[in-house]
C-alpha cells in the first residue's frame, strides 16, 4: 500500500512539473493559446528597409505593438506590413506610420502619429498615410555625385 501512495505522490509532481514547463514555455513565447489582445492592420510602404519582424510600433515613444508580417504586394510591388496593436489602442483612419531609426545607428521602429479623424480602422484595415525611411546611402551617393543641391 506505502508504494502505491508513493507513486501516485510522483506521478501529481510530475504532471505538475509538466504543466508548469507547459505554462513557462507559453509565457516565455509570447504565444496566443486563447484568444489575442491585439488586432491586426495593415500599412504599405515604398521601402523598409532595415525593418524585421517583431520590430516595435510606437505611439508618442510608447510601444503599443509589433510588426507581426513583412510581405510583398506582387501588384503594386511594395511592402506590406502587418501591425498587431494592442486592443485597448484605437488607431484612427488619417494615422502616420513612419518607419523610424531609433538612436544613431539603432533599430527602426514603426511611429504612430494620430491624425484627428473620429473613423478608426479596425481588424484587417488599411493605413493609408506611410512614409518610408531615410535611404541615407542614398543621399550620400547624391551629395558625392553632385545630384544634391
Amino acid at each position: 500500500m506505502k508504494k502505491s501512495a508513493l507513486e501516485t505522490t510522483v506521478g501529481i509532481f510530475v504532471i505538475i512539473g509538466i504543466l508548469c514547463t507547459a505554462y513557462l514555455t507559453v509565457q516565455l513565447g509570447k504565444m496566443e493559446l486563447i484568444g489575442s489582445n491585439y488586432y491586426t492592420i495593415e500599412a504599405r510602404f515604398a521601402s523598409v528597409s532595415g525593418l524585421t519582424n517583431g520590430a516595435r510600433v510606437e505611439i508618442a515613444g510608447v510601444q503599443v505593438g509589433s510588426v507581426s508580417r513583412i510581405s510583398l504586394d506582387p501588384e503594386r510591388l511594395v511592402a506590406v506590413l502587418h501591425l498587431k496593436i494592442q486592443k485597448n489602442i484605437p488607431i484612427s483612419e488619417d494615422t502616420i506610420a513612419s518607419i523610424k531609426t531609433s538612436g544613431l545607428i539603432g533599430d527602426k521602429y514603426i511611429r504612430l502619429s494620430p491624425g484627428g479623424s473620429d473613423l478608426l480602422l479596425a481588424e484587417g484595415d488599411l493605413l493609408l498615410e506611410t512614409e518610408s525611411p531615410l535611404d541615407i546611402e542614398d543621399l550620400i551617393a547624391k551629395y558625392v555625385f553632385g545630384g544634391v543641391q
